[in-house]
């Protein structure tokens, strides 16, 4: 597999459903790796926002990323069509802080993208492969993952209106399935809901021309194109909340209820506990070349994730050959817990390499540790997902909070303050 992008820039404008602020996206070709992300063109400095996770701010009625003045809302139904599509690289420049909601459907942005045609990258795409089944439950939303050869979606939903009832649809998500399948579902929302929501400062882009209004009995001013297109709609807003993985997923998704918050949870799961395939941001040789430590004190095998100076992913190998585990402890080997916080600290001490000058003349040292928890042991044949963000940094002192996960669950969380020095 090749990696993709847009083969010619394309634009689209319209009115955002919950800000009600009218926005053009403009859609461009990315180069190779650097993934799917927003630029706001309508903010000083024009802040670019990628679409990961990480980024998620609000997940009520809508999933929003970034934070602060750099929030964009609603992203769902853009990144449904750009995750169905199977691209990995794409720059969206925004003009304010909503994608257009246009019919309420993930079909124009969809058919946007199809004619702006497909072009091969070179890299490999990242992948998510599941191995083994587990659950997630976030509120009312329940979730199976469990490993599938492509990504699959069964969902069902309930709600106590007369036009939906408990609805349930299954759908293999390729571009031409999920084009004739699911794109043209729209959003739905009720007319007891109008006024409550817009006192919150949302829906104030709201219609019927941009969603499906339901009074207690009917549809209002416009015709269903399917019976069941509400849990159409729901399975689409699950491609996209999942898009925000930052790769294609292989698996088998079963959502019962689902809901925003509820996707992007399950969406962190699969980041912690599925096999991740593709380019490395730094292998091993690249990390020697950076990182002063040796054997037997080098804590890093990998680096997966790099956001700019804010964010950072690493793996640690975790196996009997360790030397610590002779002496930690023969016949129970259990990883010591200050060396899963210098697996941290190593990992995190990447985030600061575009900011210093003559790396090689420089070491960092700790400063402080506080809040470290220690949520379960490390053992051999564990793999330690290192995941740190820069709270802070000025001058040459850094302020990082750092979490280490193995099969997506916590084991250990720390803040870090360090300070580079001369040599």
């Amino acid at each position: 597999m090749a990696r993709k992008t847009i083969d010619t820039t394309t634009s689209i404008s319209g009115i955002g459903l919950h800000t009600g602020v009218t926005t053009t996206a403009v859609f461009r070709p990315a180069a190779s790796g650097v993934g799917i992300f927003f630029r706001r063109s309508d903010l000083p400095d024009q802040p670019t926002i990628p679409a990961r996770i990480s980024e998620v701010e609000a997940t009520e009625r809508r999933t929003a990323i970034g934070h602060g003045e750099s929030t964009i809302h609603t992203v769902e139904h853009l990144l449904a069509a750009i995750g169905a599509l199977e691209l990995d690289d794409l720059e969206i420049e925004l003009d304010g802080p909503e994608p257009p909601i246009l019919d309420g459907s993930f079909a124009p942005y969809f058919d946007l993208l199809k004619e702006a045609g497909m072009r091969s990258l070179e890299g490999d795409p990242v992948v998510f492969r599941v191995a083994s089944p587990f659950t997630v439950t976030e509120g009312d939303a329940n979730y199976v993952v469990s490993p599938s050869k492509n990504l699959r979606l069964t969902t069902t939903i309930e709600w106590e209106h007369p036009l939906i009832g408990r609805q349930v649809g299954s759908y293999d998500i390729t571009p031409d399935r999920f084009r004739r399948e699911l794109a043209p579902a729209r959003t739905f929302g009720f007319t007891h809901e109008v006024e409550v929501l817009r006192a919150r400062g949302l829906l104030r882009g709201g219609s019927v021309d941009t969603a499906v209004v339901l009074s207690e009995r009917e549809v209002i001013g416009t015709t269903l194109r399917w019976p069941d297109e509400f849990v159409r709609h729901k399975a689409g807003d699950i491609v996209g909340d999942l898009t925000l993985l930052g790769g294609r997923l292989q698996a088998h998704v079963i959502a019962t209820r689902p809901s925003h918050q509820g996707n992007v949870s399950v969406a962190r799961a699969i980041s912690r506990t599925a096999q991740r395939h593709g380019t490395s941001v730094m292998d091993i040789g690249r990390i020697l070349d950076v990182i002063p430590h040796r054997y037997p004190f080098i804590l890093v095998d990998r680096i997966i994730e790099i956001q700019g100076r804010q964010r950072i992913v690493g793996i640690k190998n975790v196996t009997i050959n360790e030397p610590f585990f002779q002496g930690h402890f023969p016949g129970h080997p259990i990883m010591p817990g200050v060396l899963i916080v210098e697996a941290m600290a190593q990992v995190g001490g990447f985030l600061l390499l575009d900011a210093l000058e003559d790396l090689e003349q420089k070491v960092v040292y700790f400063m402080s540790l506080d809040n470290i928890k220690f949520r379960r042991p490390v053992v051999p044949g564990d793999q330690l997902r290192c995941e740190v963000e820069m709270v802070q940094f000025r001058g040459r002192t850094c302020k990082m909070r750092g979490e280490a996960f193995v099969d997506g669950h916590i084991v250990c969380e720390a803040e870090m303050m360090a300070r580079v020095m001369d040599r």
